[in-house]
């Protein structure tokens, strides 16, 4: 009998992933920083073959509504790691975040129990450490932006030109960053805590037909290779204009799509306003969203103090019992057991 426990982040995207195709490939590459506190932390037991093939509990309560997800997965990364049609896996997670809130719950968690597999595989092999581009592979075939968040720091995922080892398999991490940007805060406002009305599957599958798909795919391409070069150079207040044109460029489509539909909410609008406006006073703060009505503030770490009055002050309003997130760039999933 063998346990494996790792905590694993979430995941912010920068340059948007939107459609994908396939066998959970994404339709363009895509460009995030992993986080530090928003983690799953999930341990995976392997016992002999019993009939269940999957038992799941979260947060310690038994969770049947998820185990046909995980046997999805298990089904998709079988050539990956075929011992596990050997056993049945015990699998307890727990997030540090509210679930289904658009922080990227799935990203987390099947990455977490990607890296379980991960060293499992590792072990019988008889290798030191789990092969992290193994792990990032599987985990694309549980939820495509889990993929990212096997490293830390900032992850490519998806084949571009502008990266020579690149590839829509799996991502890669990013080594070419400014100094400044490694420590990058995301403050997360946690404007609506509950379920999505409208899941990221169905929202990916949605840019099917969509009017707009190939200009939003042309324009991610586009924005790879300068983000690329933004991230390199240090400049924030460029780096911010691109980030907050990607996130508006994600719900845009979410907005034109058929059936079309909004996850914005009135407090994410004014605060979205509000940040347009102090940067144009000159403040270092941009912001972004992802699939969800949570607007992650992005500032550099100089610039913590002043943020986090503001946020305080004049944003806590529109948070949902005014509940909020201090994060930043994290160092990636850690094994604890």
């Amino acid at each position: 009998m063998s346990t494996y426990t790792w905590t694993s982040p979430s995941n912010i995207a920068l340059v948007k992933y939107w459609g994908k195709h396939g066998v959970q490939l994404p339709a363009n590459p895509s460009i995030s920083f992993t986080l530090d506190k928003c983690l799953s932390q999930t341990s995976l037991q392997l016992v002999d073959r019993e009939e269940e093939r999957v038992r799941f509990t979260f947060e310690g309560e038994e969770r049947s509504g998820f185990v046909p997800k995980i046997e999805t997965f298990l089904d998709r990364i079988g050539h990956l790691a075929p011992f596990l049609q050997d056993h049945t896996l015990i699998i307890d997670s727990e997030n540090t975040f509210p679930h289904s809130s658009g922080i990227a719950s799935s990203a987390s968690a099947m990455s977490a129990l990607s890296m379980c597999i991960a060293s499992a595989w590792a072990d019988r092999e008889g290798q030191d450490e789990p092969d992290l581009k193994l792990a990032s592979e599987m985990a694309r075939l549980g939820s495509g932006s889990a993929c990212r968040s096997v490293y830390g720091g900032f992850t490519l995922w998806g084949d571009t030109e502008h990266l020579e080892r690149s590839s829509d398999s799996y991502a890669v991490p990013l080594e070419q960053i400014h100094p400044d940007f490694l420590t990058l805060q995301d403050t997360i406002l946690l404007i609506d805590e509950g379920e999505k009305q409208v899941s990221s599957t169905l929202g990916h599958d949605l840019m099917n037909g969509h009017p707009y798909a190939r200009a939003r795919f042309d324009q991610a391409h586009t924005h790879i290779g300068d983000m690329l070069g933004l991230l390199k150079d240090g400049d924030f207040m460029a780096l911010a204009e691109m980030i907050e044109r990607e996130a508006l460029s994600l719900h845009a489509m979410m907005m034109s799509s058929d059936p079309h539909f909004m996850l914005f909410k009135p407090g994410s609008v004014s605060v979205i306003q509000r940040v347009m406006e102090m940067r144009s006073q000159g403040l270092e703060l941009t912001f972004t969203l992802d699939a969800g009505a949570n607007v992650h503030l992005i500032y550099p770490e100089s610039g913590a103090q002043k943020i986090m009055d503001i946020v305080r002050e004049e944003f806590i309003g529109y948070c949902q019992n005014g509940a909020y997130i201090c994060d930043n760039v994290g160092s990636g999933p850690q094994r604890v057991g």
